[in-house]
């Protein structure tokens, strides 16, 4: 079973760190990416330790805000 569940979170992982590889500069795709990778891993570690859905908000939040600070991060940079 453990076996089971690392192979999922990896593949979570894998896949969010392959979704962002063609976006562009804009914001939004940057939050609605980080959002989608923390609901992913934030709902497989609710299906690993129970609180699905408070785990799954969470994530989303957590990435959503995430996404946004990388894109501004990024925005400062070019300057």
């Amino acid at each position: 079973m453990r076996a089971l569940a690392r192979l999922a979170i990896v593949g979570v992982v894998l896949t969010g760190l392959t979704a962002c590889a063609g976006l562009d500069d804009r914001s939004g795709e940057r939050t609605l990416t980080g959002a989608a990778v923390g609901a992913g891993v934030g709902a497989t570690a609710g299906l690993l330790t129970g609180g699905f859905v408070s785990k799954t908000l969470t994530g989303a939040a957590a990435g959503a805000v995430g996404g946004l600070v990388y894109d501004q991060i990024k925005k400062h940079k070019k300057d």
